[in-house]
């Protein structure tokens, strides 16, 4: 007889070791046992006792339920999940690089968008719009308001990448990898989620603080001067105008956003989830995604842009909004600011995929989540 089995009965129950059978244990012992869910063939049972050479042909067989299968396909060849703690920390991160680099942009596109047709324009393009702040107020002048998007752009980036990933991970397949329609569905959970938790007040602000300088006489001396006097004027609602429009535009700007870039990063690792991405390949990919997203709903941030100015009492909601844009200075109008919203948008993704993956496989490195 193999000294590897010996004869067992019904009533001795399942083993921990199907193959070193030392004895048997108690069934919630067996639970936590990684070997419990281990078992012999019939056949190859017989081929034990009796000996002989089907014995040497025999393998154990490894039962696992769905969520183990998952998992071990996850940890084996597919793209490892990304804890909802390190997306949040690798999005603050992120989004804090990301906005001290490209703000001048969108300083630029804000004052183009608030410069409106019924008024004398004060901008005839970018580089006059750039020159005459330099001029009436210096460099720092690219930078005003910048200190509401700082405090805001941190928690925005991680509560839309945290969601994203809580969102996304139960949707994964065994390898990892997230199907486009479902990677479009978790991006507009996450705009909705960072649009009414974050943007909306965050936007409301850094809009009143770059317009309320195009004044002959500004009223707010910085951030939490702005910040105290909005909210003393018009209370914390003061902070929500615009809420539908941002919902809108950030819902929209993140389905289409991590749909593009799901849909790019599938068809560049194909039948490989395992196949690492270079920095530079996720920052076109990221572009490419930013791209597809500000002219697909610039319209929407031009609406929200003037929901937001201190002009917004003009506008009895959001739908007449877009309606006296129309009738006033006609449907170009909803593509006002394109051109520099493009080059901030696109530069803005890039950078944000690629410090969030940097990041992420850093984090992974000193971090164990598993």
């Amino acid at each position: 007889m193999s000294s590897l089995y010996r004869p067992f009965s019904v009533s001795d129950g399942p083993c921990k070791d199907a193959v070193l059978r030392q004895g048997c244990r108690s069934q919630q012992q067996q639970q936590h046992h990684p070997a419990a869910l281990t078992s012999i063939p019939p056949s190859c049972r017989l081929a034990g006792i009796f000996g002989g050479a089907e014995a040497s042909k025999c393998a154990p067989v490894h039962h696992l339920c769905a969520g183990q299968r998952s998992l071990a396909a996850a940890a084996v060849g597919g793209r490892k999940l990304t804890h909802p703690g390190k997306a949040i920390l690798a999005g603050g991160i992120a989004g804090a690089i990301e906005i001290c680099i490209t703000f001048p942009t969108e300083y630029v596109k804000t004052q183009l968008q608030l410069d409106e047709r019924a008024n004398p324009p004060r901008y005839r393009g970018i580089g006059d719009c750039v020159r005459l702040t330099v001029q009436d107020h210096g460099l720092r002048g690219l930078y005003r308001g910048l200190s509401s998007l700082l405090y805001g752009s941190i928690p925005k980036s991680a509560v839309r990448f945290g969601t994203f990933e809580v969102l996304s991970n139960p949707m994964r397949d065994d390898n990892g990898r997230l199907d486009n329609t479902r990677s479009l569905l978790c991006g507009l959970g996450a705009g909705v989620t960072e649009a009414i938790v974050i943007v909306c007040p965050m936007e409301t602000l850094k809009v009143k603080l770059i317009h309320d300088q195009c004044s002959l006489q500004p009223r707010y001396r910085g951030f939490f001067h702005g910040v105290r006097e909005i909210i003393r004027d018009q209370g914390v609602r003061g902070t929500y105008q615009g809420l539908t429009a941002t919902v809108l535009k950030q819902g929209t700007n993140q389905a289409i956003r991590f749909y593009v870039m799901n849909l790019l990063r599938n068809w560049y690792k194909g039948d490989d989830p395992s196949r690492d991405m270079h920095p530079l390949v996720t920052a076109v990919f990221g572009a490419t995604a930013g791209a597809a997203s500000v002219f697909g709903n610039t319209p929407l941030d031009v609406v929200k842009t003037r929901m937001q100015g201190l002009e917004a009492y003009r506008y009895k909601n959001t739908l007449d909004c877009a309606f006296q844009i129309l009738k006033n200075e006609g449907p170009q109008a909803f593509y006002k600011g394109t051109l520099p919203r493009l080059g901030r948008v696109c530069l803005d993704v890039a950078i944000v995929f690629v410090l969030y993956e940097e990041v992420v496989k850093l984090l992974n490195q000193v971090w164990r989540t598993d």
